[in-house]
């Protein structure tokens, strides 16, 4: 399995930071952490308002597509990508990856070859890096 699970690369995602597996899901493997920017540093020079968000010139699409595309760019060499994350509807950032990709970078959305929703939050990496191993396990053994 060690040397089928280095085709995979896992991605954790949430709305403030994304963590990238690019060299393989044994146990030992390390991550690379991708953070957006804070809410504070995401508005637009030059409108200043106090009424609403909006009136303020914030981004309300939390995280930018600046977040997506350095997450992008640093799996693009990947073979095949597992993404894991949690949300629904407008709260899921796994689902807004996938469209961002879709739009932007087809070819690398088709290399998306499954999704997990767990609770990232209350998970260590050695979990996440597990629940990854599983899914791939299944996925090899079953081709879904």
């Amino acid at each position: 399995m060690p040397e089928l699970s280095k085709r995979l690369a896992a991605v954790a995602i949430t709305q403030t930071y994304a963590k990238l597996w690019l060299t393989g899901l044994d146990p030992d493997a390390q991550s690379k952490k991708i953070v957006t920017a804070e809410p504070h540093e995401r508005h637009h020079p030059g409108r200043v308002g106090l009424a609403t968000i909006a009136d303020q010139g914030h981004d309300p699409e939390y995280p930018s597509a600046v977040f997506y595309e350095e997450i992008a760019q640093a799996i693009a060499k990947a073979p095949q990508i597992l993404l894991l994350g949690h949300g629904k509807g407008k709260a899921n950032t796994m689902a807004k990856f996938v469209q961002y990709l879709e739009g932007k970078h087809p070819q690398l959305a088709s290399k998306v070859v499954g999704s997990v929703n767990i609770n990232l939050q209350a998970m260590t990496d050695p979990e996440i890096l597990a629940k990854s191993r599983e899914w791939f396990v299944q996925y090899i053994e079953t081709g879904i």
